[in-house]
């Protein structure tokens, strides 16, 4: 028996009509477009800037090499989260310039955008050390030539805690970061749980030693008597790399060197230690200086163990120390937040030319070594 309905009753919504009717969207107004606080943009731009403690190590070593310094001292504690502390000899910091020291956008390498082009210190932006101050507790300690004492001074955000106190100090500065990331906990943990930043500290201070080998370097963990870097100024590349990483490298090394003075394709000089095929390792070692800047360079990495995988079949991977200097002009070094990468102008041509510096290189040292081998068979016989 059918139920008759009222003629004013709807007939009851079909499941196709439930969902398009969930599936028109509720008019919402749009959000508001409002202006970060500035202690947040800050923030930000320094967890760019230092994203773990091997970066805020970099900085503070480059400033120092900026600075002229012959002897380099790194400390760190708990991985670099607990302190850094880098003390050189440099020329030390202005009294007047301590109250903007670590604001940011405030150097002593740059005072136009032009500047960029003829740059020759490590750093340029002003940001480091600011950074540094939004992330940590910083406390500077400096003395420039001919003052009978020296300035401490602490900095939080930017800006300094109080007025420099006069202190006793040797030449140069000593620049020390407590708690690192201390208002960052997602940060902070992650860099408990993974396996601590030490060593990559002391990867870097080894690229630096092996390069700047007019300077005395020093790495080692607080409280601990021996230090994992230490190295003597010495006029021989090849001794520094022997101190650092080893008579087992150093042995199976060969001089290379490269240059091309085409304006029209690239110009540049490039001269460094690679190994040869007796040199075993499983992964490969390669450090890059352009212009004396400590960077990466993908893009050659590649093309460099493409060559050694043609030449030298085995397994093994390369170990390389080079050097490249071109004009400044052709190097753009602002295009990453830790200036850890750089662009060249003719990159494509420059790295051309190194592989077939190291092609040409590589085979001559094989086939000397297969001579060598069939000479020391046929005496032995």
């Amino acid at each position: 028996m059918e139920v008759e309905r009222e003629p004013s009753e709807e007939p009851p919504p079909t499941m196709m009509e439930e969902v398009e009717a969930e599936a028109i969207p509720v008019a919402k107004e749009p959000p508001r477009i409002h202006r970060l606080d500035q202690s947040v943009v800050n923030r930000i731009a320094a967890g760019e800037v230092i994203q773990r403690p091997v970066s805020a190590v970099k900085e503070l070593v480059e400033n120092s090499l900026d600075a002229h310094s012959t002897s380099i001292n790194v400390v760190v504690k708990d991985g670099g989260l607990k302190l850094i502390q880098v003390s050189d000899d440099g020329h030390g910091i202005r009294y007047e310039d301590l109250p903007i020291l670590c604001e940011r956008h405030t150097t002593s390498k740059l005072s136009e955008f032009e500047d960029l082009q003829s740059i020759k210190s490590m750093g340029f932006r002003g940001e480091a050390l600011a950074s540094m101050t939004y992330v940590g507790h910083v406390t500077v300690t400096t003395i420039t030539a001919g003052q009978l004492h020296g300035y401490r001074v602490s900095y939080r955000d930017g800006v300094m805690e109080h007025e420099p106190k006069a202190c006793a100090a040797v030449k140069g500065t000593q620049i020390m970061i407590e708690n690192l990331f201390y208002n960052m906990t997602a940060r902070r943990k992650t860099l408990q749980n993974s396996a601590d930043d030490y060593p990559k500290i002391v990867d870097l201070l080894s690229r630096f030693a092996i390069h700047h080998i007019n300077v005395n370097f020093s790495c080692r963990k607080h409280g601990a008597a021996r230090a994992d870097v230490h190295t003597v100024a010495t006029s021989s590349r090849l001794d520094a790399i022997r101190s650092v990483f080893g008579v087992s490298v150093a042995r199976n090394l060969m001089k290379i060197e490269a240059a091309d003075d085409d304006v029209s394709s690239s110009v540049f000089e490039m001269d460094g230690f690679i190994s040869n095929s007796n040199y075993i390792a499983k992964k490969t070692t390669m450090v890059l200086f352009i212009n004396d800047r400590l960077v990466e360079c993908t893009a050659l990495k590649r093309a460099i163990e493409i060559v050694y995988a043609a030449t030298l079949p085995k397994a093994s991977k390369p170990f390389i120390y080079m050097s490249i200097v071109l004009p400044s002009e052709h190097v753009d070094v602002n295009i990453h937040p830790t200036k850890r990468e750089v662009s060249l102008l003719n990159q494509e041509a420059i790295i051309e030319k190194i592989q077939s510096a190291f092609e040409s290189k590589l085979r001559n040292s094989n086939e000397e070594r297969t001579f060598q081998e069939q000479v020391c068979g046929k005496l032995s016989i």
